[in-house]
């Protein structure tokens, strides 16, 4: 069974919430360490998290966004470049 999210899927929704709930949507000079440690922070919290609830017993009905075929291909094709 897939986990229930990987590495990436928790930091991109840390990414999110975070954006979300400080209000910043374009990471400056003057907010990137800030930002960055409560990402660092809220992803650490939910890995842990995660690892500790009791495996799922039914999968999700869909494909989670960060694997699903395009999208993996986009992030491919970005990391070439």
């Amino acid at each position: 069974m897939q986990p229930s999210a990987t590495a990436e899927e928790i930091e991109a929704a840390a990414r999110q919430y975070v954006r979300k709930v400080s209000g910043v949507q374009s990471v400056s000079d003057a907010t990137r360490e800030a930002f960055e440690r409560a990402v660092a922070e809220v992803t650490a919290t939910t890995t842990r998290l995660l690892a500790e609830l009791p495996d799922r017993k039914v999968p999700p009905p869909t494909i989670p966004p960060l694997r699903r075929p395009e999208v993996q291909a986009r992030l491919a094709a970005k990391a070439k470049d």
